[in-house]
């Protein structure tokens, strides 16, 4: 392991690719984290990506290496990278650039500012990780892996990679390494751990992996800006306060989003002419989804898209039920679920439908919502409809629940639980 200054104040590197500023759409971990462990004598810098992968817009227009930006207190370095949005040619070059760029970024930044004392690395993708490695043993320094999507199991959930091709081969002896290489990882699903004993890369198992450096920190809500902003950030929407039970979903329309299944849903509920579904988010799928709506005449449905994330407490706020709505195909669920939007949707104090049923469910943990054996329109039809016929005591109670529930995965407690991975790089 690297050595760790043993002193009270320490100084974080976060290269996280697809962190923002909180004003932004798209990752605001980074800069909660940042934000609370000034609390606890650390001081932290994020390192991010200048294309907006949620967002289309790339903040640095001209051939500047990097942007900085400390508007919000916590330093932010932007490292020019271009647009991902033109398919899977586009993505790897932006993945590329940002990994190259972190290597003559960080170099600059050290010479001007001086070097971390750690530095956390997270995915998706691994390249970000693989510098973290090399970056922190060249400052001789800590380093964490942040793995948010298991790469490349995911990949090959798509069918874009063959486990057993060369190219898989290649992709998990590099998640080996990185496994092995980092001081300490950090996984945001429970039961990503178990990914490792599978492999039998864990020490249980004669592998090399010392399953104490592993560490399970979830995503989840800052609690008290959430209630603020319900009751603060008013989104001027008739649909929202219509008294009618709304059915909401509010995130990406992706194929792994599967948002036409709740669109199927609706054809099936078209008769309880006080229950509608509003749809905010945006995606490739979007326009598909307005196309549907037009073409079937879908009434009780209202395709929002778009919305600013400040907006997102108050309309989950006067939502009846919300929809996580998944592909049950494309995605391996027995892990556990990071979704922010999972965590959003418990802070609501509203009731979920999971259209998948996950390990280590949180839904079911917590009591505050519905799981889906079987991800067809008539089973989410029929749990809306447990919901939208559930005696209010039992619908307060999982109101109840859902709130009790996110407290767990405050920010505040989930930087505690950080601090506590930082202090074991410590010894």
């Amino acid at each position: 392991m690297s050595e760790l200054k043993d002193e009270s104040h320490k100084n974080i590197w976060y290269f996280h690719h697809y962190a923002t500023l909180p004003k932004l759409n798209g990752h605001i971990r980074p800069f909660n984290f940042g934000k609370l462990l000034k609390g606890h004598g650390i001081s932290m810098v994020v390192f991010a990506a200048s294309y907006l992968h949620f967002s289309d817009v790339n903040l640095i227009s001209d051939g500047s290496k990097y942007l900085f930006n400390s508007d919000y207190d916590i330093p932010f370095v932007f490292i020019n990278t271009p647009s991902s949005k033109d398919g899977t040619v586009a993505r790897v070059k932006n993945m590329l650039s940002f990994y190259l760029g972190l290597f003559d970024v960080a170099e600059k930044y050290a010479k001007d500012n001086g070097k971390p004392d750690i530095i956390i690395a997270s995915s998706p993708h691994p390249l970000t990780m693989i510098a973290g490695i090399k970056i922190a043993k060249k400052f001789k320094v800590p380093c964490v892996c942040e793995v948010r999507d298991l790469w490349p199991e995911a990949i090959f959930a798509f069918g874009k990679i063959k486990e057993n091709s060369l190219a898989g081969k290649l992709l998990i002896s590099g998640e080996h390494w990185i496994y092995k290489n980092a001081d300490a990882m950090i996984f945001t699903k429970e039961g990503d751990t178990d990914y490792i004993k599978e492999r039998q890369w864990d020490k249980n198992n004669g592998g090399d992996i010392d399953l104490r450096k592993c560490h399970y920190i979830n995503n989840g809500v800052d609690f008290d800006d959430f209630i603020k902003f319900a009751k603060t950030n008013i989104y001027n929407d008739l649909d929202l306060i219509s008294g009618k039970f709304n059915v909401v979903y509010a995130g990406a329309i992706r194929p792994v989003n599967n948002v036409g299944n709740i669109l199927d849903a609706a054809v099936l509920l078209k008769d309880h002419t006080d229950m509608q579904f509003l749809i905010f988010g945006d995606g490739n799928q979007l326009n598909l989804l307005k196309k549907r709506v037009i073409d079937e005449k879908l009434t009780n449905v209202k395709i929002k898209g778009y919305i600013d994330k400040q907006y997102i407490p108050y309309i989950l706020s006067k939502s009846s039920v919300n929809i996580l709505n998944y592909s049950q195909t494309k995605y391996n669920w027995t892990r556990g679920n990071s979704s922010n939007k999972l965590f959003e949707y418990m802070a609501s104090g509203k009731p979920i439908i999971s259209t998948v049923k996950m390990g280590y469910c949180l839904l079911e943990k917590y009591k505050c919502g519905l799981s889906l054996e079987d991800s067809t329109p008539e089973a989410l039809a029929d749990a809306i409809l447990r919901v939208y016929y559930m005696p209010q005591k039992h619908y307060d109670e999982m109101c109840s629940n859902a709130r009790k529930g996110a407290a767990d995965f405050d920010y505040r407690v989930l930087t505690d639980k950080l601090v506590q991975v930082i202090r074991t790089l410590d010894k």
